[in-house]
C-alpha cells in the first residue's frame, strides 16, 4: 500500500486509476470500431447489426457477475471483467470472420460507446460508497465520471490520431485500426494488475443472507426494477447515437478524417467530464432527480438540431455545447440508486439498472444502421425525441423518493 495512506484512499486511488485506464481504452477504440468493421468488410446494417450483439452480450456478462459480486467477492468480479476485456480485444484483431467476431462480442467486454459497459462501473461504485460518507457520494461520483470522460476524451484523441498516424507511415487502413484493437486488448492485462492490488475493504460487509433474492436484491427490487424500465428507454435512446455512430455519421456526411473526428471527441469528452463537478454541487441544492432531469432536457432538443446544421462547423458546435450538459445526469443518476438501496444490493442494483441500459443501447444500433441508409436525420430525432420522454417519466416517477442526505 501506498506509504501514509490509510487502506481505504488507496483503494479509492486504485479504483480511480482502474477507471482511468479502462475509459482510455473505451475511447482509443470506439474512435475507429464501426471504420474498422467497414474495412472488414461489413455493410452498414451489418455494423450495427454487430454493434448490438457487441451491447447485448455486455449485458448478459453484466448481470451474471453483478448480481453475485457482492456474494462472490468485488475484487473478483473486477478481474474477470479485465480478462474478458483482453479477450475480446484480442480476438477483434486476430479474425475477420463475422461468426467469430459476434461470438467475441457476446462473451468478452468491448466498448463501441466510449462509455461503460461491462461489470466494471458497477461493483466499482458499490465499492466506492462503502469508502466514503453518504453526503461526499455525488462529489465523490462526479469526480469518478470526470476521471472517466477526462480519459476516454484522451483515448478517443490517441485513438483518432494513433490510426491516422500508422496509416501515414505506410500502414493499410486495417492493419491501423487492428494495431488500436491490440492496444485495447494490452490495456485489460493492466487494469488485472490494478484490480489484484484492492484491499478487502472494497468487499461488502457480511450479513445474513435474505430470502427471495432475486438477481442480488430483495427489499429494492419495485424502485430498481422502476428505475430500470425507466433507464433502460434512455439507453435505447442513446444508441442511435453511440460514439462509433456518431463518428461514422460525420465521416458520411462531411468526409471528416479519423485524426479530427478524435480530436473533436477528446474536446466533447473534457467537456462532458468537467460538467459532473457542477451536476454535483446542483444536486447538493436543488435534489438528485431535479439536477439529473432539468440539465438532461435542453441537451436533448440540442441533439435534434445536429442534422439540420447547414455545414460541418455548425453541426459539431451544436454536438460540443451538447455535451456540455449532456452527461450531468450521471453522476447524480448513479448517486441516487446507491441511495435508495440497502448496502448488500449495491453492486446488484448498480448492476441491473447497468443492464437494462446495456439492453436498452443494444437494440438500437442495428436499427441506426438501418435509419441512416433512409435518413441522415432519422437517428438524431429518434434519439432525442425518446430521451425527453424519459426525462418527463422519471421526474413523474421519483420526484417524491428522497435520498437520505436530502
Amino acid at each position: 500500500m501506498t506509504a501514509g495512506l490509510p487502506t481505504a484512499s488507496v483503494d479509492v486511488r486504485l479504483l480511480f486509476a482502474a477507471r482511468i485506464v479502462r475509459l482510455f481504452a473505451y475511447g482509443l477504440v470506439s474512435v475507429v470500431l464501426a471504420l474498422y468493421l467497414a474495412a472488414r468488410g461489413l455493410s452498414n446494417w451489418g455494423i450495427g447489426l454487430l454493434l448490438s450483439v457487441t451491447l447485448l452480450g455486455d449485458a448478459v456478462i453484466t448481470l451474471w457477475l453483478t448480481s453475485v459480486a457482492d456474494r462472490f467477492g468485488r475484487r473478483r468480479t473486477l478481474l474477470i471483467g479485465a480478462l474478458l476485456m483482453m479477450l475480446a480485444g484480442t480476438v477483434f484483431v486476430l479474425t475477420d470472420e463475422p461468426l467469430l467476431l459476434a461470438l467475441a462480442a457476446i462473451i468478452g467486454v468491448i466498448s463501441p460507446s466510449g462509455y461503460e459497459i461491462g461489470p466494471f462501473l458497477s461493483v466499482e461504485q458499490a465499492a466506492l460508497t462503502g469508502l466514503a460518507p453518504d453526503r461526499n457520494r455525488t462529489r465523490l461520483f462526479a469526480w469518478y465520471h470526470l476521471a472517466g470522460s477526462l480519459a476516454t476524451a484522451s483515448g478517443s484523441l490517441a485513438g483518432g490520431w494513433l490510426a491516422f498516424g500508422l496509416q501515414d507511415a505506410g500502414l493499410g487502413a486495417l492493419a491501423a485500426y487492428q494495431g488500436v484493437l491490440a492496444t485495447y486488448a494490452l490495456i485489460g492485462g493492466v487494469l488485472m494488475l490494478l484490480f489484484l492490488r484492492l484491499s478487502a475493504q472494497v468487499e461488502v460487509q457480511r450479513v445474513p443472507d435474505v430470502p427471495q433474492r432475486r438477481f442480488g436484491l430483495h427489499r429494492s427490487r419495485g424502485v430498481v426494477a422502476r428505475l430500470s424500465a425507466l433507464f433502460a428507454i434512455d439507453a435505447f435512446a442513446g444508441g442511435f447515437v453511440i460514439q462509433s455512430l456518431l463518428a461514422y455519421w460525420f465521416y458520411l456526411r462531411f468526409g471528416v478524417s479519423e485524426a479530427v473526428l478524435g480530436s473533436v471527441f477528446f474536446i466533447a469528452n473534457l467537456l462532458a467530464g468537467m460538467s459532473a463537478l457542477l451536476a454535483s454541487r446542483l444536486a447538493a441544492r436543488f435534489g438528485l432527480i431535479n439536477t439529473m432531469v432539468f440539465t438532461h432536457l435542453p441537451s436533448n432538443i440540442l441533439l435534434c438540431l445536429v442534422p439540420f446544421m447547414p455545414s460541418l462547423p455548425w453541426a459539431l458546435a451544436v454536438l460540443l455545447v451538447r455535451f456540455t450538459i449532456s452527461q450531468m445526469d450521471v453522476p447524480t443518476r448513479q448517486s441516487y440508486t446507491m441511495a435508495v438501496v440497502d448496502p448488500d444490493e449495491r453492486s446488484a442494483a448498480s448492476g441491473v439498472t447497468t443492464i437494462a441500459r446495456s439492453l436498452g443501447a443494444a437494440l438500437s444500433p442495428a436499427l441506426s444502421g438501418a435509419l441512416l441508409a433512409m435518413s441522415m436525420h432519422a437517428p438524431f430525432l429518434l434519439a432525442g425525441g425518446l430521451k425527453i420522454i424519459y426525462d418527463l417519466a422519471l421526474y413523474r416517477s421519483f420526484k417524491a423518493l428522497k435520498p437520505g442526505e436530502e
